[in-house]
C-alpha cells in the first residue's frame, strides 16, 4: 500500500530525532497516523497520533474528560472554571437525566450570567469551544457542541493571560503563551484580506493550520465590535478574532520557558503528579503574567497528551525546541 505523505508531526519528528539513541521508528503505512518505538534493548512503545506510550490509562482517561478531571482538581485545592455538565438529548435519555438536557443548560447560563462559555467535554484543540452572549447564540453553540460530543460544558468565563506549560516527569519543558487569532491593521487592506494574508503566511511557515474566516464565532465576534469582515483596521490596530487561544485555530505563540516564575513551574508538576500523569500540558488562565509569583489563576484543563505540532509550526526556533523536547520523552518512555 502506498505510504500517505501527510504524516502527523509527531511521527516525523520521532522518525528524525529516534537514530540519535540508536532507536527506529516503524510507521504503519496506510494511515501514517500510528507507530512502533523500537530501541537497541528491545524494547517496544507505541504512538498514536499524540498520544505517546507513557502515561497511564486510568489518567489519561481521567484527563481527556474535562468534567471529571475539574472533579479531582477541585477536590485537590487547585482553582477551576466554575461550571456543570449538560447532555445531548439521545444522552440525557439514555442516562435517566433528561433534565439535563439543552434547555437545562440555557437556564443555567442565565443564572451564571451571559456571557458563558460553551465546550465540547472531551475534545481538543479549542474545537467547539464558544464564548456566547445571548440565547439565539447559546442554543446555535451548544447544538454545534453536541454534533461534536454527548456531553457539554457551561462555564463562567475567566480572564487573563493563557499559557500551556509542558511537564515531564518532574520537569517543565517546555512553556509558551498562547494568543487568540488575530490580525493587525495597514489601514488598507479589509480584515477578510488580512485574514487570507495571515492563511498564506501559515502555508509559508508549514504551519498546517487551517483558518475558518466564515467561522459564526468569527462573525459574532466582529458583530459585537461593530465591524465586519468588509472593515478596514487602522494602521497599527489589533483586532482579535476568537476568544479561544488554542494554536490549532490560528492562534499566536510567545515562548516563556526561561521566564516562568518558579512557583508556577512547581503548581505545574505538583498538578500533574497529583493527575497521575507523567506527561502534561497544563493549560493556564493567569490574572497578571507567569513571570511573577501567582496570585489569581485558574488550571483551564490538564491534557494527557499536549501534542507540540502547531507549536513546531510557528517557526524555525520553535521546530528545533519540539524536537530537542521529543529526545527527552523518548528517553523516558524506554524506561
Amino acid at each position: 500500500m502506498k505510504k500517505r505523505d501527510a504524516t502527523p508531526l509527531l511521527g516525523q519528528v520521532l522518525k528524525k530525532i529516534a537514530p540519535r539513541i540508536g532507536a527506529r521508528v516503524i510507521m504503519e503505512p496506510e494511515w501514517g497516523i500510528v507507530g512502533q518505538v523500537v530501541y537497541k534493548s528491545g524494547r517496544k512503545r507505541y504512538f498514536r497520533y499524540s498520544s505517546l506510550d507513557l502515561n497511564p490509562l486510568g489518567a489519561s482517561e481521567i484527563a481527556t474528560d474535562k468534567d471529571y478531571a475539574y472533579f479531582f482538581m477541585r477536590r485537590m485545592g487547585y482553582p477551576v472554571i466554575p461550571g456543570k455538565t449538560f447532555f445531548s438529548d439521545a444522552w440525557a435519555r439514555a442516562i435517566g437525566s433528561p433534565g439535563r438536557n439543552i434547555d437545562a443548560a440555557y437556564l443555567f447560563a442565565s443564572r451564571l450570567g451571559f456571557p458563558v462559555i460553551v465546550k465540547p467535554n472531551s475534545r481538543s484543540h479549542g474545537v467547539g469551544v464558544a464564548l456566547v452572549h445571548t440565547k439565539r447564540e447559546f442554543y446555535r453553540s451548544l447544538r454545534e457542541v453536541f454534533r461534536l460530543d454527548r456531553i457539554a460544558l457551561v462555564q463562567r468565563p475567566v480572564h487573563g493571560k493563557d499559557y500551556r506549560v509542558v511537564v515531564l516527569d518532574r520537569q517543565v519543558i517546555s512553556a509558551y503563551e498562547r494568543i487568540p487569532l488575530n490580525v493587525v491593521g495597514n489601514g488598507v487592506a479589509t480584515i477578510h484580506k488580512l485574514l487570507l494574508a495571515k492563511q498564506k503566511s501559515f502555508v509559508a511557515a508549514s504551519r498546517d493550520t487551517r483558518i475558518k474566516i466564515e467561522d459564526p464565532r468569527i462573525m459574532e465576534k466582529l458583530k459585537r465590535k461593530g465591524l465586519s469582515l468588509r472593515s478596514v483596521p487602522k494602521k497599527g490596530e489589533r483586532i482579535f478574532l476568537l476568544d479561544n487561544a488554542n494554536l490549532s485555530a490560528g492562534g499566536d505563540s510567545v515562548d516563556v520557558t526561561a521566564s516562568m516564575h518558579p512557583l508556577f513551574k512547581k503548581i505545574a508538576v505538583q498538578l500533574t503528579r497529583d493527575m497521575g500523569l507523567r506527561l502534561c500540558g497544563v493549560d493556564l488562565m493567569i490574572e497578571g503574567d507567569i513571570r511573577d509569583a501567582p496570585k489569581t489563576y485558574w488550571v483551564l484543563e490538564v491534557n494527557a497528551a499536549p501534542g507540540l505540532d502547531h507549536y513546531a509550526r510557528s517557526g524555525k526556533t520553535q521546530e528545533k525546541i519540539v524536537e530537542k523536547l521529543y529526545l527527552q520523552v523518548l528517553k523516558r518512555m524506554e524506561k
